[in-house]
């Protein structure tokens, strides 16, 4: 009896206590849109060696780690926003960027003036509205400045950084970096989703034509360790040329078979219509008309790439990071030069903290074309840096 009765208080004390939890939450105010409000940073700190020491102090073809022999801050980063998540929910987002990535990746028009090309060291580099429309699974609008979706390596910032301390060649000469505008993402499924966007351009805020480009991307999850990113973008790029269309082609896979292995492979293929101005077909300072007569018709330029890395995450604390790549800039629209470029990095990484990583950068470049900048100020085929980075997450 004094058993049967103990369990019917216990009992009646837990359907007691229940009652009362429900009852306050039920009495809880939902949250206002201010305290939905979410404040990160992120900073990234490096020193890089080239090998070549060139007499300009610069390292060639590299995105963001350009300076040589230098103590420097790649990048601080504010980031504030209210994430959307929810079928008809408002939201925003305004990263604030200092340092040499800014001065880099910033827009035309913003901080990058539009005719001497300049730019700071200091960049929005997002800056964008959200709605999550309620259309079936929930049809996502972004309207303002956006990071590009292309490619397999992206700007680092608080929420992703990339395998690699150093850009692949892909990164800094096949794709954009940002894009202006606007972008619809529908998740038909939990395997297919699909992205479409309508932009300035390419690194455009104030267009610099009157025509936009439109972009395609698809990103499909047949199986759960592998994802395969598809990507288009088209449209005149060039200075008040609104009719010769800049093709982009970008695909990517990657494939996780267990938590301790990535495996990423990442190919472009891109084509600028009537870009290669042939050398008599220029105007004469002198007489206004071009050289040898008849103008020779404009060809188009071509760019193709692929690259490749292996992670494998052999602790808690310690990754190693093999990375390879080919890059042919066919014309010499790119990089200035007509070349074949190939390089291959090795990243030890090691997290002292949850927030804290460091890691090294061994890095070899090589064309055969000699645009490597030596001491003397004479060129070579090949350049081998070594990188320190130090990032921290908050």
């Amino acid at each position: 009896m004094r058993r049967s009765s103990g369990r019917r208080v216990f009992a009646l004390a837990g359907v007691l206590a229940l009652v009362t939890c429900n009852a306050a939450l039920a009495d809880e105010a939902p949250k206002s849109w201010w305290q939905l409000i979410t404040l990160n940073a992120y900073a990234s700190a490096s020193y890089t060696w080239n090998f070549n020491d060139p007499q300009s102090n610069l390292n060639q073809l590299r995105a963001f780690d350009y300076d040589s022999n230098s103590i420097r801050i790649d990048a601080a980063e504010l980031v504030v926003q209210k994430a959307v998540a929810q079928k008809g929910e408002f939201g925003f987002r305004v990263d604030v960027a200092f340092g040499a990535v800014a001065k880099v990746a910033a827009a035309r028009g913003l901080f990058r003036d539009p005719t001497t090309n300049a730019s700071l060291d200091i960049d929005l580099q997002q800056a964008f509205a959200s709605y999550i429309v309620p259309l079936g699974h929930g049809l996502r609008v972004d309207v303002g400045k956006f990071v590009t979706p292309v490619g397999a390596e992206f700007i680092d910032g608080y929420d992703g950084y990339n395998d690699n301390f150093s850009r692949s060649f892909l990164f800094t000469l096949a794709i954009p970096f940002t894009h202006t505008g606007l972008k619809l993402t529908y998740p038909f499924n939990d395997k297919f989703a699909a992205t479409v966007m309508v932009v300035n351009g390419w690194d455009n805020v104030l267009d610099n034509n009157a025509a936009k480009s439109f972009g395609v991307a698809l990103a499909i999850t047949p199986l759960a360790p592998l994802t395969i990113y598809l990507n288009y973008i088209g449209g005149p790029e060039r200075d008040n040329d609104n009719t010769d269309f800049r093709h982009l082609v970008d695909a990517g896979v990657v494939y996780k078979p267990t938590p301790r292995w990535s495996f990423t492979v990442n190919a472009d293929w891109g084509m600028d219509m009537n870009a290669i101005v042939p050398v008599s077909s220029v105007p004469t300072a002198d007489t206004g008309v071009a050289a040898g007569g008849a103008s020779p018709a404009a060809s188009n330029a071509q760019w193709a790439g692929v690259a490749g890395d292996i992670r494998c995450q052999a602790t808690r604390r310690f990754a190693l990071i093999v990375r390879g790549e080919a890059f042919w800039d066919v014309d010499g629209f790119r990089t200035g030069t007509a070349q074949r470029l190939l390089e291959a990095t090795l990243t030890p990484e090691v997290r002292i903290t949850d927030g804290l990583l460091v890691r090294a950068d061994a890095r070899i470049d090589n064309s055969n074309q000699a645009v490597f900048q030596r001491s003397d100020g004479l060129l070579r085929h090949y350049q081998p840096t070594l990188g320190i980075n130090a990032l921290y997450v908050f």
